[in-house]
């Protein structure tokens, strides 16, 4: 047995080393060691706590950006109405999902999950996922609309209606007590994490991030375009959040990734592009300025392909090609001055700010 030994006056303590060994082989993304304390010392999974850091790091609150010209904006003549359309289905839209999300990873994958590190970071997504949704709140109290008429979007638009059946289905398969020794099992458990990761969060938000930034590149609704940037830079954390919880799954479950169920996860990311597709018909039913149909559905497609092979699995569209390059620029924050009116310091700590930004990969 390898201990340390402290004496300290009259008193000798003797920690046993090998157990903190040990205690590091018993975690296990499932079916680990469970335990009534949550103690994440020893970390094994370490991109699980840096990720946790960076996602706390990022903290910011809806109120502290400005909406006074999109109010203005919003009573005036300058907007369309097919960008006044976008904005109320992004509204109709995310005010279901992100809760849907949170909802998912509270009453499914944290509840399984074993080890304490990933508990406490999808902790932190699940509070992000509240976070947006205060957004939205804030989006409909300023700009004056009616919560009833967005909730009515939720209901009757039918693609919305579509695009949130596709996932609950899967979520509300998973709450019941399962036992994740059976392959099939882990398997419907891998298949959720994918779902909501990479096909949901990381395919499906990014047709209406698109066009909500195209808005704001062109100066409307900017405090809007301001939340759904930081939205966008979280839901980067929460895709790679997913990715690393899947690959770390499969690792230790490799009986998951047969070729059956990697077919499976293609098809699914399949699925989930065809409904994203004819959501975004809805969302811009005529082309509008700097906005065209065509271009939004080759970016789903785009993205879902590098969603996949950060996976490990095959694209759906091996020449797809991103239409939007300054959708990278837009999206790297980290050149906003005025970030918060100058509150930066409340919310986030000057040395992440210096290392902030996005990857190219991520859009």
């Amino acid at each position: 047995m390898s201990t340390t030994t402290v004496t300290l006056g009259d008193k000798t303590f003797h920690l046993d080393t090998d157990k903190a060994q040990e205690a590091v082989a018993a975690k296990k993304v499932i079916n680990g060691k469970e335990t009534m304390f949550f103690n994440i010392l020893p970390l094994k999974y370490q991109w699980a706590y840096d990720l946790y850091k960076k996602m706390k790091n990022n903290h910011w609150e809806p109120e502290d950006i400005q909406m006074q010209k999109d109010i203005e904006q919003w009573r005036g003549t300058e907007i369309s109405d097919v960008e006044r359309w976008i904005i109320k289905m992004g509204i109709g839209y995310f005010s279901a999902a992100e809760g849907i999300v949170g909802d998912n990873i509270l009453h499914v994958v944290r509840e399984v999950v074993t080890a304490p590190e990933l508990k406490l970071v999808l902790g932190r997504h699940a509070h992000e996922e509240n976070i947006h949704a205060d957004s939205l709140v804030y989006m409909i109290s300023s700009l004056g609309l009616n919560p009833h008429e967005c909730e009515a979007m939720f209901e009757d638009v039918k693609t919305i209606t579509a695009k949130n059946n596709f996932v609950v289905s899967n979520s509300k398969k998973m709450r019941r007590d399962i036992d994740l020794t059976i392959t099939s099992n882990k398997q419907d458990l891998a298949k959720n994490i994918f779902l909501f990761g990479q096909v949901m969060e990381g395919t499906q938000f990014y047709g209406l991030f698109g066009m909500i930034l195209s808005l704001y590149r062109q100066n409307k609704f900017m405090g809007i375009g301001q939340m759904f940037q930081y939205t966008l830079r979280d839901e980067s954390n929460h895709i790679e959040v997913f990715r690393n919880l899947l690959m770390d799954l499969v690792n230790e479950n490799p009986d998951i990734w047969t070729p059956e169920f990697k077919q499976d996860l293609r098809d699914t990311m399949s699925e989930g592009i065809r409904l994203e597709k004819e959501f975004i018909r809805d969302c811009l039913p005529v082309s509008s300025i700097g906005l065209s149909v065509v271009e939004f559905e080759q970016y789903i497609d785009y993205i879902a392909d590098r969603r996949l092979e950060s996976c490990g699995l095959a694209p759906l569209n091996e020449s797809s090609s991103n239409p939007f390059p300054w959708l990278a620029e837009m999206m790297d924050i980290k050149r906003e001055q005025n970030f918060f009116e100058g509150r930066v310091t409340e919310y986030q700590k000057s040395s992440a700010l210096e290392s902030e930004g996005y990857d190219d990969d991520d859009l």
